[in-house]
């Protein structure tokens, strides 16, 4: 068994995992992965002009703690082109227009028609108080706008605050809150709302596609990383020392162990709770309660030459499909071009209960089934199909449930030496994951720096 003294070793290669070590990347850390690539649910596949993307594909503006990572690592994002709101429902697709006239281009019921307005009214009201909530105040004190975003509407689910819905109806609204990859029966109604913002308001968070794909950031980062980052190889104990921590883990068919003065569980909280048997009782019991909602996606590459009818769009919801959401993963290329080049690059996306019924299929008969229903939105689509990818993730996203933000003090305190990173941390997505990351390294970097007085 070899042993290695290391000074930091983190556990976990997503963004919060890179994020940490990129902040501590000249001084001696090692990032351990069990996959065999970094990212984690960034994850994108470069074809020429083009990219397919299996994950995390809108990120936030310049002044997010994401933009901040963007231009420290040299990566170039641009703003979303094309409508994030379209809607393709009961055999009518709609890709302009105001959102608050669906109801009356969309075939439904009367019935249905006016309980979407009065659903509708009540959920633009708070959009614009979930706004004041989520935006930073001059007197915030460290993680008290994270804590007024959990508390805002934090104790019912957004199908309680919503209401008993017509089918037509309640489809309008479903699509847009199970991109938490939880359903309105289970996301808190703040979260939920947050969401309705994020695809009606361009200036509220994410808005930036990342020039190339993804992947091109966390590409970036494990370059500038290099042999720092070991992949393949399964953490099994993380337990602390007088001196430190101790880390060990599997590779290659042998075990190898890492003794460090800290270590970062940038893993999910599942990962981190079985790891974590030194933190204390309460940070364990909070991690044990956090959800995950899981998610199946696909990504198609097409061979059209001529205009598609999905080119002014970006996303498209899909109420009563396999995947509730059609993206257009060309359209930051396609706005750029000249003339219209050959192809597209296309994602669906299916999460909580869409997911779940898809997870234990084969992936040709999970591409069977959404083309089936593309077909339907966008006839002889199938025929375009060149290449087709399908991607699982059980447990992929953290979704805010109601009462999370108890949890929230027990979460985030400082943890001694073995430090905590993740999405799971708040409900701001990668910014989340690179902030708590930062947050992490600042800490060991700070009880490095020498004390004056």
């Amino acid at each position: 068994m070899a042993e290695h003294d290391v000074d930091t070793v983190v556990v976990g290669a997503g963004i919060a995992g890179l994020a940490t070590a990129w902040r501590l990347r000249h001084r001696d850390a090692v990032v351990i992965e069990r996959a065999n690539r970094v990212g984690g649910r960034i994850w994108s596949e470069r074809r020429g002009d083009y990219w397919l993307n299996y994950g995390a594909h809108v990120f936030a503006g310049p002044e997010s703690p994401t933009g901040r990572l963007l231009d420290e690592v040299g990566v170039a994002a641009a703003p979303v082109p094309g409508e994030l709101a379209a809607i393709s429902m009961n055999g009518r697709l709609l890709t302009d227009g105001r959102v608050e006239t669906y109801p009356f281009r969309i075939p439904m019921p009367w019935d249905a028609r006016l309980a979407a307005l009065r659903a509708g009214a009540k959920v633009r009201v708070a959009v614009h108080r979930y706004g004041r909530a989520a935006s930073p105040r001059p007197d915030d004190r460290p993680g008290a706008l994270q804590q007024r975003v959990y508390d805002f509407l934090g104790e019912q689910t957004f199908a309680q605050f919503i209401g008993t819905l017509p089918a037509d109806a309640d489809a309008l609204f479903r699509p847009t809150v199970m991109r938490s990859s939880g359903l309105p029966e289970q996301v808190s109604a703040g979260a939920g709302v947050g969401y309705f913002r994020l695809v009606w308001d361009r200036r509220s968070g994410l808005s930036r596609n990342v020039v190339g794909g993804s992947s091109v950031l966390i590409e970036t980062i494990q370059a500038e990383l290099a042999s720092r980052v070991v992949l393949d190889s399964q953490v099994t104990e993380v337990a602390s020392r007088e001196d430190g921590v101790s880390v060990r883990y599997k590779r290659a068919g042998g075990v190898e162990v890492l003794r460090a003065r800290h270590c970062v569980l940038a893993t999910p909280a599942p990962v981190s709770l079985q790891l974590g048997a030194d933190l204390p009782s309460e940070t364990k019991a909070a991690l044990e309660r956090i959800e995950y909602g899981p998610y199946v996606s696909a990504a198609f590459l097409t061979s059209e030459t001529k205009p598609a009818p999905w080119d002014r769009c970006y996303a498209i919801a899909t109420p009563k499909r396999a995947f509730n959401i059609f993206f257009n993963m060309t359209s930051l290329a396609r706005a750029g071009e000249p003339a219209r080049r050959p192809g597209s690059s296309i994602m669906v996306f299916s999460p909580a209960q869409l997911a779940k019924s898809l997870l234990d299929r084969d992936d040709n008969e999970i591409i069977a089934i959404y083309l089936r229903d593309v077909e339907e939105i966008f006839p002889g689509f199938s025929k375009l199909v060149v290449e087709s990818h399908v991607r699982r993730f059980p447990e992929g996203v953290p979704y805010c449930f109601p009462g999370r933000g108890t949890l929230q003090g027990a979460l985030t305190r400082p943890q001694g030496r073995v430090h905590l990173a993740g999405d799971y941390l708040g409900t701001f997505y990668t910014d989340t994951a690179i902030e708590t990351g930062w947050r992490a390294a600042n800490r060991i970097l700070a009880e490095s720096r020498p004390r004056h007085g």
